[in-house]
């Protein structure tokens, strides 16, 4: 294909991009990468480099780049019904299909399965479904969400909100008062460094009571929470946590929404961080591990308790005011069909657990003992390397340094994409499933090499 030279100037011209720095771009002091192709774990740009994406896209591409079953899935489906809406029982055979797939691999006790088309979208329809429900059963005041700090629940309003980064906060005029957040489960961080992981789940507990006991359990809905903290740090929770927070929130009368859009269908070792961890939630965020990507999709997946309450309500009050025009689009649905296949098949839950646990352990020996990593994280096929200046006294760098952005862009001219997470100096890592074990110790060398780079 030949190189159209304006692509470049045509970009910084007319195309606003996310989570970017809109001035320095536009003035073309960063880099612009145009991608043109990919397969397996890799991707080609139009300038020859050829990449090792050690982040699936973002935490998405989990069956690999250049999966021809997927494509000729979402072509056959265009040719024979590109559009069909979903309204008033409308569907297809797709998005019939897909929602019986995913409930067949879902927690048992999980009902039906909304359609949306990503994950921001999937939770503001959980905030609607869980303000209904508590409608229904005559609890009008009990409408807040608990959220925790640190954790990535979308860019809306109400999700925007419900993340705890505050860089999805500035100057948005968010968070809204009906969204309070509590502890992150983040042990490295914890606030005694002399904490154990039981004292440390206690504390998180004790903090969750706390935030209740303040804002009384009669006003809060629901709690939300990812399985392992995913932009927050790549942080798997501290031993217990889930346990015992899910107690709490049974006393409490409140619901748990679990954000699985990253550990969905896989990452973990799993097919759900639910099942992992032993969470058992009343709603369940799906997306990016669903259709691999190659189609935008999102899900609601809702248990039986919500659905029983939902229907009801549309006995009383007729159907229910809720939807969007793409919901369970027939592309995504036969994308999503295609590409269950194929993590069924090729063995990619398997592999996450197996080659992930490789991945984690291998970066661990490669690097933990060096003076200024932290600590180096992970759980199925997530990983994160955390650098601080002084590890001794848990000392770190001025965030002004930039280490984590350094230290990407270091890894990056080894050939390997790795992502800077927000709010630290932390290097990220949730390559494609299928991962080998070869290319996990091309991973791994090549992060060595640029803390190398980085610090000498």
């Amino acid at each position: 294909m030949l190189k159209n030279d304006m692509l470049d100037q045509w970009d910084r011209e007319n195309f606003f991009h996310p989570s970017t720095h809109l001035a320095q771009h536009a003035r073309g002091e960063t880099p612009n990468r145009i991608v043109t192709g990919g397969s397996g774990v890799y991707i080609e740009d139009r300038d020859g480099n050829r990449l090792l994406d050690a982040f699936a896209g973002l935490y998405c591409v989990n069956v690999g780049y250049g999966r021809t079953e997927i494509a000729e899935a979402i072509a056959e489906q265009a040719k024979e019904l590109a559009y069909y809406h979903a309204y008033v029982g409308h569907g297809t055979e797709a998005s019939i299909t897909l929602a019986k797939m995913i409930i067949e691999r879902a927690p048992k006790n999980m009902s039906k399965v909304y359609f949306g088309l990503g994950g921001s979208d999937a939770n503001e329809t959980n905030i609607k479904l869980v303000w209904y429900y508590n409608n229904m059963l005559g609890r009008p005041e009990k409408k807040k969400i608990i959220s925790r700090w640190r954790g990535y629940h979308g860019s809306g309003l109400m999700t925007g909100s419900l993340t705890g980064l505050e860089t999805f906060h500035n100057k948005f005029d968010l968070p809204f008062d009906k969204v309070i957040h509590t502890e992150a489960p983040y042990y490295y961080r914890r606030p005694d460094l002399g904490m154990s992981e039981a004292d440390f789940t206690a504390h998180c507990v004790a903090e969750l009571e706390a935030l209740i006991e303040r804002e009384g359990a009669d006003t809060i809905a629901a709690f939300i929470g990812e399985p392992v903290l995913g932009t927050g740090g790549i942080v798997p929770p501290p031993a217990g946590y889930w346990d015992a927070i899910q107690k709490v929130l049974k006393k409490h009368d409140i619901l748990l929404i679990a954000d699985e859009v990253v550990t969905g269908f896989g990452r973990l070792g799993t097919m759900f961080g639910s099942d992992h961890y032993g969470i058992e939630p009343d709603i369940i965020t799906i997306a990016k591990g669903l259709t691999s990507a190659y189609a935008p999709l999102s899900g609601s997946i809702v248990s039986k308790k919500v659905w029983d309450v939902l229907e009801r309500g549309t006995d009383e009050n007729g159907p229910i005011g809720h939807g969007w025009t793409y919901s369970a689009h027939p592309i995504g649905a036969a994308a999503g069909i295609a590409n269950l296949k194929l993590v069924d098949s090729l063995g990619l839950v398997k592999n996450a657990g197996e080659t992930g646990a490789y991945f984690v352990k291998t970066m661990k020996e490669a690097l933990s003992d060096h003076a200024n990593v932290a600590e180096v994280r992970g759980e199925g096929m997530l990983c994160a390397v955390e650098f601080v200046e002084d590890k001794a006294e848990r000392r770190f760098f001025d965030p002004a340094a930039k280490i984590g952005p350094q230290m990407a862009a270091a890894l990056l001219k080894e050939g390997v994409i790795g992502r800077a997470m927000p709010q630290g100096d932390i290097l990220g890592f949730a390559p494609p499933l299928c991962l080998t074990r070869e290319e996990a110790d091309k991973v791994v060398a090549a992060t060595v090499k640029a803390v190398k780079g980085v610090f000498g």
